[in-house]
C-alpha cells in the first residue's frame, strides 16, 4: 500500500474538485471548497483513507504540499474572484517538515490575494498543545487568511477549539444538518450557534444540505451560508447555484422579510451604508495623513486590495497616535498603510438585518466600540457605517415600534398586527395565522386578582414567543386582554402548536395555590355573576392558512379565525384540555 501511495504522490496523480458555498440570503456563490481526489481505481479513492495512510507512512506534509499547490494552481486558472476554502489538518502544523510561508509563496506565484483564502481547520484527532497550535493559527491570521473550523458537531471540532481559535467561519457538520426540519433538538442546537455567531461576527456554514425542506429550515433559523449536493456536487469546474435553488432562496428571504414585525429586522444594513471611497493597502502613510489633515470630518478609512476585498481599516485617532510617537513619523510616513491598519475590522454582509449589527457592535471590545462598521456585498467592499449613525437609526425604528406595542407584554399592538396581516394578504407565499385565547382567564383574574392575571399574560406571551422564535420570520402580536395573534410563513404548524400547548400546560400550574392544583379547579363568578367551578386554565389555538383558501381582506381572514377559535373553545370546554383547531375550507379539523 505504501508503494502505491508513494507512486501517487511522486507522480502527482491527484486532482482537485471544487464544491460551491453559497449565501442563504441571495443564493450567490461566495466561495469554493477545494477537495482532493486520488485515482478512482486506487485503494485511496476515499480521501479519508488517503490522508490516514499518509500520516501512517510519514508522508502527510508531502501530500499536503501537492494538495495545496494543485488547489491553488487550478483555482487561479479560472480567474475567479470568489473565496477559496482549503482544508488543513492540525497534524500538518505539527509535522517536522512544515514550512511557514509555503502557502503565501504559492499565492504570490499564482496571483491570488491572501484575503481570498480561507483555511479550514479539520480536527480528526485531539489537539494536545494548544499553545503551539494557536501560535500557527495567529501566524496564518497575520498573513491575512481567514480561519474556518470544519465539522463542528462531530469528532474533536468543539467549543474549546472555537473559543481558542476565534474563527471567522464555523462549518456545521452534515450530521447536525440532515433532517433538521423534523428534529427540534438539532434545530435548537443550530439556532444557538447562529445566535452566538451573530453576537461575535462569526459566520455559520451548513454542510451537507441535500433536502429542500432542510434548506428552508436553515434559512428560517438564520444560517448564513450553505453547501451540499442539493446545491451542487464537487466538480472540476467552478459551478454556479442552479437557478431553481437560487430563486427558492430569494423568495424564501423575501417572505421572511415581509413577515418580520421589527422594523430594525426589516432593514438591511447595506441600505443605510455610506459609500465612502476606500484606499488601497499600498497607499503610503504620508498620503493617508494628508487625507485626514484636509478633511476634519473624516474619522476613518476603509482599506482594500486590488480585488476590492476589504483588508482592514485605519481610524484617524489610531493613525495619529501611531505616527505621532517619537519615531513614528520617520518610521511610517514612507511606508504602506497596511503596516498600521487594523486587519480585523468589523465586516458585515450587505443583507444583514440592522438589529443584528447593533447587537454585534455593543459586544465589541471597548477600544474598538466606535470604529466604523464596514459593509461588503458579494464579498467586495460596498460602504461603511459610523456607529453613532447605526444607533440613531436603530433607536428611531424601535421607538416607532414601542409607540404601537402592548405596554404589558411589549408585543406589537393592533395597528402593527393589521399592517402585518395586510402584508401577507398581498403576497402569494404560504402563511398560517394562529389566534390564541386563554380558556377561563376571566375567572382566574377575578379569583386571583389583576396582578396575577398580568403574570399569566406575560407567561403566555413568553411561551408563545419562545417557540415562535425557533422559526425565522415569525410574527407575534398582542390584540389585548388574553388574545394573541401569530403569523408564520409556512403551513406546517401542528408540531409548533403542540409544543406551545405542552409548555403552557406544564407551566400554568405554578400560578395556582397548592390547594387549587390538587383540586384541579377554582370557584369564581361567571358572566352572570353566579359562582361556579372553573377548571385549570388551558389554551385554545385557532389556525387559519391559505393552503386551500385565499383571503381577500383582513375582515374575511379574521372572521374565519374568530369562527375557528369559537369552535376550539367549545371543544376545549367539552374535553377539559387545551387544543388547537385547523380551518380547512369550511370544514374544521381538531388536533390535540
Amino acid at each position: 500500500m505504501s508503494d502505491e501511495l508513494i507512486r501517487i504522490i511522486s507522480n502527482n496523480l491527484l486532482r482537485t474538485v471544487y464544491q460551491p458555498i453559497i449565501s442563504l440570503q441571495t443564493g450567490d456563490v461566495i466561495g469554493y471548497e477545494a477537495l482532493t481526489r486520488a485515482p478512482a481505481d486506487s485503494k485511496f479513492a476515499n480521501p479519508e483513507v488517503l490522508f490516514e495512510a499518509a500520516k501512517k507512512h510519514d508522508l502527510l506534509w508531502d501530500l499536503e504540499i501537492l494538495c495545496r499547490a494543485n488547489a491553488i494552481r487550478t483555482f487561479s486558472s479560472f480567474g475567479s474572484d470568489k473565496f477559496l476554502f482549503l482544508n488543513v489538518d492540525p497534524e500538518v502544523i505539527r509535522d517536522e517538515h512544515f514550512i511557514k510561508g509555503f502557502t503565501k509563496d504559492l499565492l504570490t506565484e499564482y496571483h491570488i490575494s491572501p484575503q481570498s483564502l480561507i483555511l479550514e481547520i479539520t480536527e480528526k484527532t485531539s489537539i494536545d498543545n494548544y499553545f503551539n497550535f494557536n501560535e500557527v493559527i495567529n501566524y496564518y491570521k497575520s498573513q491575512g487568511y481567514k480561519i474556518a473550523i470544519d465539522d463542528v458537531g462531530t469528532g474533536y471540532s468543539g467549543l474549546s477549539t472555537i473559543a481558542k481559535t476565534r474563527p471567522y467561519y464555523i462549518k456545521m457538520d452534515m450530521s447536525l444538518i440532515s433532517n433538521v426540519t423534523r428534529d427540534n433538538y438539532k434545530k435548537a442546537i443550530i439556532k444557538s450557534f447562529v445566535e452566538f455567531a451573530n453576537t461575535t461576527n462569526t459566520k455559520i456554514i451548513a454542510e451537507g444540505i441535500e433536502d429542500i425542506s432542510d434548506l428552508n429550515t436553515l434559512i428560517d433559523i438564520g444560517v448564513h451560508y450553505g453547501q451540499g449536493y442539493l446545491i451542487n456536487r464537487p466538480s472540476d469546474q467552478l459551478l454556479e447555484t442552479p437557478i431553481p435553488i437560487k430563486k427558492a432562496i430569494i423568495n424564501k428571504n423575501i417572505s421572511l422579510k415581509n413577515h418580520s414585525f421589527s422594523p430594525a429586522s426589516n432593514v438591511q444594513i447595506g441600505e443605510i451604508a455610506r459609500q465612502d471611497a476606500p484606499i488601497l493597502e499600498t497607499t503610503i502613510c504620508s498620503e493617508v495623513y494628508k487625507l485626514f489633515k484636509f478633511n476634519s470630518n473624516l474619522k476613518g478609512l476603509p482599506i482594500i486590495n486590488e480585488s476590492n476585498l476589504i483588508v482592514g481599516i485605519i481610524m484617524r485617532s489610531d493613525f495619529l497616535a501611531k505616527v505621532g510617537t517619537q519615531y513614528g513619523w520617520s518610521i511610517y510616513m514612507k511606508r504602506p498603510v497596511h503596516m498600521l491598519m487594523d486587519a480585523c475590522p468589523l465586516i458585515v454582509d450587505y443583507y444583514t438585518p440592522m438589529d443584528k449589527v447593533s447587537k454585534i457592535v455593543i459586544s465589541r471590545d471597548e477600544d474598538k466600540l466606535y470604529d466604523y462598521i464596514l459593509v461588503e456585498k458579494s464579498n467586495h467592499y460596498f460602504g461603511l457605517i459610523p456607529v453613532i449613525s447605526l444607533l440613531e437609526k436603530t433607536m428611531e425604528f424601535e421607538l416607532n415600534v414601542a409607540k404601537y406595542s402592548n405596554p404589558l407584554t411589549g408585543l406589537p399592538g393592533n395597528l402593527i398586527i393589521e399592517d402585518s396581516i395586510s402584508t401577507i394578504l398581498k403576497e402569494e407565499s404560504d402563511f398560517s395565522l394562529l389566534y390564541f385565547d386563554i380558556n377561563d382567564f376571566k375567572a382566574y383574574n377575578d379569583a386571583y386578582g389583576f396582578e396575577n392575571g398580568d403574570r399569566i399574560l406575560s407567561f403566555t406571551s413568553s411561551v408563545i414567543k419562545k417557540q415562535i422564535s425557533l422559526h425565522k420570520g415569525g410574527f407575534l402580536g398582542h390584540i389585548g386582554g388574553d388574545d394573541f395573534v401569530a403569523i408564520l410563513p409556512f403551513h406546517q404548524v401542528a408540531n409548533l402548536c403542540r409544543d406551545i400547548l405542552i409548555e403552557f400546560d406544564s407551566g400554568i400550574l405554578s400560578f395556582y395555590s397548592e390547594a387549587d392544583r390538587e383540586k384541579g379547579y377554582i370557584f369564581s363568578f361567571n358572566r352572570n355573576n353566579i359562582e361556579e367551578q372553573f377548571p385549570i386554565m388551558g389554551l385554545s389555538i385557532a389556525v387559519v392558512n391559505n393552503r386551500y383558501t385565499s383571503y381577500s381582506s383582513i375582515y374575511e381572514l379574521t372572521e374565519k379565525a374568530a369562527k375557528v377559535k369559537k369552535n376550539c373553545k367549545i371543544e376545549s370546554k367539552r374535553t377539559g384540555l387545551s387544543c388547537f383547531l385547523f380551518a380547512v375550507d369550511e370544514n374544521l379539523r381538531i388536533a390535540k
